[in-house]
């Protein structure tokens, strides 16, 4: 068999690849660390035949839903494409993949992380001022940022023009034990709302970023100690969500240094305050390994950036027919 004669490739510091063809001209390609080794190595290309590195997600059609689990065992999971996509924040590759059934999307991530946190803003004793104060301890998270629009959409928290965003949340301490992700909002708005943060755009425009859940029970409540129950206590307890805001199943698990997540959401609500798919329709998203909240980088958090991520992309999802897949 004949072997073709690929590109050389090297990365410089913007984290783009640059490929050098047989003239000598060069051009970049923004893809991550992780598509650089798959062009480097044609043994790679065998061993990961679906990798998509256009920002195109593809969801192939499943006959049986995959369990939300966190295990992603399921054949269905591997003949789905991987889109990888990089969290320079984070400063890592965020897989995911996507299948649907006739009613449910699933969407499933995957990324590394050396640490599993579990806990989130701890409350620890100070015996001086006999009281608690929040720690610093901050949970694992992953975000799915849906555009609820129509077109392109910048989706980004430093946008030059509004938007209304879907949101699915989940969170290693706060929602991961009921099994969902939280569904909320985001409002980027010229209108300041109740509880918004004011962030600046790229052109030095004033917005307002609202971040409501959506209509319903969170899948936790807040524990507020009333006196002194031991040097540490948790400030969250989970419980069972209810309404729009318990569209989102999820579930995470860690392992061997890195978080495997499953999503799982009705194509179709109905509900106002969720995106709305159907199958001969592409939809805009981003997605984050960090919370979006529009905060500056924190260094006294055990995570820094957590609530000041931002999305990845601009990626589109789009539904690969039921007739194609089953070919």
């Amino acid at each position: 068999m004949r072997t073709e004669r690929r590109p050389l490739a090297m990365f410089d510091r913007s984290r783009h690849l640059i490929e050098c063809n047989g003239d000598g001209q060069m051009r970049r390609t923004a893809v991550c660390a992780l598509c650089v080794a798959l062009l480097a190595s044609p043994a790679a290309w065998a061993t990961h035949p679906t990798i998509n590195v256009q920002g195109e997600l593809v969801a192939i059609y499943a006959d049986k839903a995959p369990n939300i689990d966190g295990v992603a065992s399921e054949n269905i999971w591997a003949r789905a494409q991987a889109l990888v996509t990089h969290d320079p924040r984070a400063a890592t590759d965020l897989t995911i993949r996507a299948v649907y059934t006739d009613d449910r999307v699933y969407i499933l991530a995957r990324f590394p992380d050396p640490d599993e946190n579990r806990t989130h803003k701890t409350q620890v004793w100070v015996p001086d001022q006999d009281r608690y104060r929040t720690g610093t301890d901050r949970e694992d998270t992953f975000v799915i940022k849906w555009s609820m629009a129509p077109g392109s959409v910048d989706l980004r928290v430093d946008a030059d023009r509004p938007y209304k965003a879907d949101i699915w949340f989940w969170k290693a301490h706060r929602t991961d034990p009921s099994g969902y992700a939280d569904d909320k909002m985001h409002i980027y708005s010229a209108i300041e709302g109740p509880n918004s943060r004011t962030v600046i755009s790229k052109r030095g425009l004033r917005f307002f970023l609202n971040r409501p859940g959506d209509a319903g029970k969170s899948a936790y409540k807040t524990m507020v100690p009333a006196e002194r129950n031991g040097d540490t206590m948790p400030f969250y307890a989970p419980r069972q969500p209810e309404g729009s805001r318990a569209d989102v199943r999820a579930k995470g698990i860690w392992r061997d240094g890195a978080w495997t997540i499953e999503f799982s959401r009705p194509l179709v609500t109905n509900n106002s305050d969720d995106i709305q798919f159907h199958i001969d329709q592409v939809y805009q998203f981003g997605v984050s390994r960090y919370e979006i909240a529009g905060r500056k980088r924190n260094p006294k958090l055990d995570q820094p950036w957590y609530g000041a991520g931002e999305i990845t992309g601009p990626l589109s999802l789009r539904f690969q027919h039921r007739s194609v897949a089953n070919r």
